[in-house]
């Protein structure tokens, strides 16, 4: 099986993350800030990537560097075999996707004297419950990650980043669900994008 190169990594993560920190890169990659910096600049010098500008300037793909990435990453679908497992995994996403939006909006929303309103997280038994139920769809994605991670292994990460997500969550750590760049939902958003871009399907 041929190995994600590091440059694609980079370039991949800004695809499907969209205008990203270095952190941010880091933890879709799994590689060091040196290692991300590095690719960073190379790609800058290619025309791939660019940042932005101000003190905490975020990168994002050029015009050129989607087009880029949609090349080589479908070229590495194809090279490796992967495209029907990877698509296999896709249609059992697809099940699992409005149940995983269905549980952010739980955890979100909350009827209170039969009135929807935002949950303040002031009722530690029914967030248990909604956190308790987002655990159980997790054990069901856990399968469709490994699926993809035996396609393709650059797809391990997201199994890594939903479970520290979910760890954090059930530490008290309530934004960890839904709510900051690390989140639950944040990371499976960018797995449903990395999804479509790598098998080629239009949003």
């Amino acid at each position: 099986m041929i190995k994600t190169p590091d440059d694609l990594l980079v370039l991949h993560a800004l695809r499907c993350g969209g205008y990203s920190s270095i952190a941010r890169v880091m933890a879709a990659t799994g590689l060091n800030e040196f290692e991300v910096e590095s690719e960073l600049i190379d790609l800058a010098v290619a025309g791939l990537v660019l940042r932005s500008s101000g003190e905490f300037g975020v990168w994002g793909l050029t015009d050129k560097g989607r087009v880029a990435d949609a090349e080589r990453i479908t070229e590495e679908l194809e090279a490796n075999g992967a495209r029907s497992a990877v698509h296999a995994a896709f249609e059992r996403f697809l099940v699992l996707n409005p149940q995983l939006l269905d549980l952010c909006t739980a955890w979100q929303m909350r009827h209170v004297g039969g009135v929807l309103t935002v949950n303040d997280h002031s009722d530690p038994t029914y967030d248990a419950r909604v956190l308790d139920q987002f655990v159980k769809l997790d054990e069901r994605a856990a399968v469709v990650s490994a699926e993809l991670a035996a396609a393709l292994p650059r797809f391990a990460r997201y199994r890594i980043r939903l479970a520290e997500a979910l760890e954090r969550a059930a530490a008290g750590q309530l934004e960890y669900l839904t709510d900051n760049v690390p989140s639950y939902h944040t990371v499976w958003a960018e797995l449903h994008e990395d999804l479509l871009a790598t098998l080629g399907i239009p949003r």
